[in-house]
């Protein structure tokens, strides 16, 4: 089958017996064409590029230029369109699905599911993971197990959108409280980051600590939770059994201007861990949306 070009319009997604679905785009084929193609990102702008290419987007959705049920164009055309990396697009996506605009569908692509009004959402804030961060690193212990440059795994170097092959700083620390390990944390910086701290601060200092003292301040971070079986090192880290149910958090961390300064795969003890979220609800209406209230 061959690609979309670039400035192919919106398709909706197809029904039975290979039939359209009733889903129309709003505007003519010609002007949604030239809608897409108009939507650039500005380079001299401040803002984020992956935040100017969801805003590109959810404007095009609001106007009608791609409908609810109409299929957007495919991660490798945006990045083509926008002259950006895959990576950058696929945070632009991700915000969009968060917002509530989008849903992406394995198979079957990024579906438009509305403007963003409707959908029920939660969301976490930045101050409130800062503290929890802050706090857990002033009241618990850590040990530096390793800590080596190494070329990264393939995820994490797409975390950091690092080219392949680019070498970083893994650490691994073991956290305690009280004598008990109960979190077995992976954590990959940049290595022009890294070399602006010792090895020994990462045994006693905490890593928001050290980014600050390296002027890689965090500002903003993405994070997935899930569940995962213990591998045995981690198991004789964690002094469980292998195959024991860990809670795993795997965040990014970004700067002001959207670099990713570090990412962390973090694995915790789910009987001496919760991660809780106080939440507040923000709108009315079916579902409503519910935010973080710190």
């Amino acid at each position: 089958m061959s690609e979309r070009t670039e400035n192919a319009p919106p398709r909706a997604p197809s029904g039975k017996n290979g039939r359209a679905s009733s889903h129309r785009p709003v505007r003519s084929v010609a002007k949604a064409r030239a809608a897409f193609k108009a939507a650039k990102v500005d380079p001299g702008d401040s803002a984020p590029l992956h935040r100017q290419i969801r805003a590109k987007l959810e404007a095009l959705i609001k106007s009608g230029a791609y409908p609810s049920g109409s299929v957007l164009p495919g991660e490798q055309e945006l990045a083509r369109h926008f002259e950006v990396s895959r990576i950058t697009v696929k945070r632009a996506m991700n915000d969009l699905a968060i917002a509530g605009f989008v849903r992406r569908m394995r198979g079957r692509g990024t579906i438009v599911t509305g403007d963003g009004t409707a959908r029920p959402t939660l969301s976490g804030s930045f101050n409130t993971l800062m503290q929890a961060l802050r706090a857990m690193g002033e009241e618990t212990q850590v040990a530096l197990i390793d800590v080596r440059s190494m070329a990264p795994p393939a995820k994490i170097a797409e975390m950091l959108e690092l080219e392949r092959g680019t070498r970083v700083e893994r650490a691994i620390r073991v956290r305690t409280l009280k004598g008990a390990p109960f979190s077995y944390l992976v954590t990959y910086v940049p290595l022009d980051i890294a070399a602006r701290y010792s090895h020994a601060d990462l045994a006693t200092t905490p890593f928001l600590t050290l980014l600050e003292r390296a002027e890689a301040k965090a500002a903003e971070a993405e994070q997935t939770i899930t569940a995962v079986a213990a591998s045995k090192d981690i198991a004789d880290a964690l002094q469980i059994a292998p195959g024991a149910p860990l809670l795993k958090i795997t965040r990014v961390m970004r700067d002001v201007r959207g670099r990713a300064i570090q990412a962390i795969e973090a694995q915790y003890r789910p009987d001496q861990f919760e991660y809780r979220i106080l939440l507040t609800r923000r709108s009315e209406g079916e579902g409503g949306v519910w935010s973080d209230r710190g």
